[in-house]
């Protein structure tokens, strides 16, 4: 899931207060999950904005809504005109869907409310943790499902580091040693043949072409 945090209040109130009609937009999927983005952050975000409004004598009308995705065109009927007469669109959405949401509107500003922070798991009630960084590369079938790109601090593909010791990294004796958790993962496979196998360089153009990645179906 895509993992995201909100921003400060103030930062998000510089952004919205030039205006005077502003949706509080909902996104209810990924962000939705760590209590940072759905309908219910949005209704709440809006109240302290009205509230931030009348202490400073501002006329400014919060409306909160929300969809169930805002990164696909199939969920934004229901919100269509409410958007196409906002001044303003505040989304409580990862990067992904803010910019969807520009896109969609591109005579409207669009502002985030949340910033991204990462693809992750639910590791505890309230609690998520880095998992992938969506490299496009995925070695997970040779390191155990152990991401080392994502939970080793210097993202080596050939480990462990000099700097680990007792099964932690370096960097904290709270972090665990991605190569040691791969490690053991591989021993108790029994495949540590594995960690045998050295891994190239990886490359980290991302695309070949250059610019944003892209991916078609091709019967579509």
């Amino acid at each position: 899931m895509i993992v995201g945090e909100q921003k400060p209040l103030e930062e998000i109130w510089e952004m919205v207060r030039q205006h005077k009609n502003v949706t509080v937009f909902g996104c209810n999927t990924c962000v939705a999950v760590c209590h940072q983005g759905g309908n219910k952050e949005a209704e709440i975000l809006a109240s302290l904005l009205r509230m931030k409004a009348t202490r400073e004598e501002l006329e400014i009308q919060f409306v909160d809504s929300g969809i169930e995705r805002q990164c696909e065109h199939e969920f934004f009927e229901k919100a269509e005109g409410l958007l196409q007469n906002s001044e303003a669109v505040l989304s409580l959405a990862c990067g992904i869907g803010v910019q969807f949401v520009a896109t969609k509107y591109p005579k409207t500003p669009v502002y985030p409310a949340l910033n991204t922070t990462f693809l992750g798991d639910v590791i505890a009630p309230g609690i998520f943790t880095e998992k992938c960084q969506g490299c496009g590369d995925c070695v997970l079938g040779a390191t155990g499902g152990v991401c080392p790109i994502s939970r080793c601090a210097k993202r080596v593909l050939n480990g462990p580091c000099g700097g680990s010791a007792n099964g932690k990294c370096e960097i904290s004796r709270e972090v665990d040693c991605a190569w040691q958790l791969i490690i053991d993962r591989l021993d108790a496979m029994g495949k540590m043949e594995n960690y045998e196998k050295l891994s190239s360089l990886k490359d980290w153009s991302r695309d070949r072409a250059g610019g944003p990645r892209s991916f078609k179906l091709e019967d579509f």
